[in-house]
């Protein structure tokens, strides 16, 4: 029995760099399932109930997926099909979350702010780090992330670097790393590195210091950083089902973004080379129990998101027939 048969779910996750989406699945026989799709930089994924929402290039989009209660499509149990587009401009989207009232929020890593979605603008501002003094186009800080609390809250966010000049992360990727309380507005854990990802999970804080190749949590109230495993590659996005986190792997890139962290000692002295793909972590041990190794043109990830229910999920893609024949009719 495979482990997405275990725990009776799907996963989507997303390469920027090959513009590609892929879905993981299973057959009615238990062989894994693969789709894929092309959607130009594609990062941040949501999910919520039966949509998802995937951030793209200079666009913001929301699938909905159109197959009736116990409906397949040549053997899928989910067909996505693209329903809305927001053009908000090349914004560097890296999460995407839903509050309380229904609101579409996005971390707007380009201007240093979590955004909502607007009908006459490219977005509207709804929340900026403390030290930040002023919006501009210059990612100050790469703010990455934000979590939400279980009652639709934004709560925490995380960025590279307090810097409120343009670019300023890429100074102290090292250890310039900080968690802020979003409801406080104040900054409660410092000198991580690169921190990313941030989840509320069970009442806990969970993220990735990516910099040093840690998973683990942070308690808000003492900023203490604790490791839960160690994953040999540049960590980025999470997601959880029962005992399980789940999280992209990618291969480091020859640039200064990536040079000089951490985790090179750390590969080195564990005799591990990075890898790409996704990893699945139990959290009652820190064991990765279960992984997915990706190689060839494909060396980074981005992002990942679970499917619960879903056996094998498809999406309607924009260069074939299917988009003008999939046609679903409202109530």
């Amino acid at each position: 029995m495979t482990w997405l048969e275990e725990v009776d779910a799907s996963l989507c996750f997303t390469t920027y760099q090959a513009g590609k989406i892929f879905f993981l699945g299973r057959h009615a026989d238990g062989r894994l399932s693969v789709f894929e799709r092309t959607l130009e930089r594609c990062m941040a994924l949501h999910v919520r109930d039966r949509e998802l929402w995937v951030a793209s290039l200079y666009q913001l989009w929301r699938f909905v997926d159109v197959l009736e209660t116990g409906q397949h499509y040549q053997d899928h149990d989910r067909l996505y099909a693209p329903r809305q587009s927001w053009v908000t401009g090349d914004l560097d989207i890296h999460d995407i979350h839903t509050t309380a009232e229904g609101e579409t929020v996005f971390v707007n890593t380009l201007f240093s702010c979590l955004s909502a979605l607007t009908e006459a603008a490219s977005f509207r501002p709804v929340w900026q780090p403390p030290f930040i003094t002023r919006l501009a186009a210059e990612d100050r800080c790469h703010l990455n992330g934000v979590a939400f609390d279980a009652a639709g809250r934004a709560a925490f966010a995380t960025a590279v670097a307090a810097s409120d000049v343009a670019d300023g992360w890429r100074d102290r990727r090292r250890d310039g790393g900080v968690v802020i309380d979003i409801v406080r507005n104040e900054i409660v854990a410092d000198g991580l590195s690169m921190p990313h990802s941030p989840r509320l999970y069970r009442g806990k804080l969970y993220l990735h210091e990516a910099g040093r190749g840690s998973f683990g949590r942070l308690d808000p109230g003492s900023g203490r950083f604790e490791e839960i495993a160690f994953c040999p590659g540049f960590l980025r996005g999470l997601s959880f089902i029962e005992d399980y986190a789940v999280m992209t792997l990618s291969l480091p890139r020859e640039n200064r973004t990536f040079a000089g962290l951490e985790i090179d000692g750390r590969l080195a002295s564990s005799g591990a080379m990075p890898r790409c793909g996704l990893a699945v972590v139990d959290l009652r041990t820190g064991d990765q129990v279960h992984w997915v190794r990706i190689e060839g043109v494909v060396s980074e990830l981005y992002d990942v998101a679970l499917l619960p229910g879903v056996r094998r999920p498809a999406a309607i893609g924009f260069k074939t027939d299917e988009i003008r024949r999939v046609i679903r009719i409202g109530t």
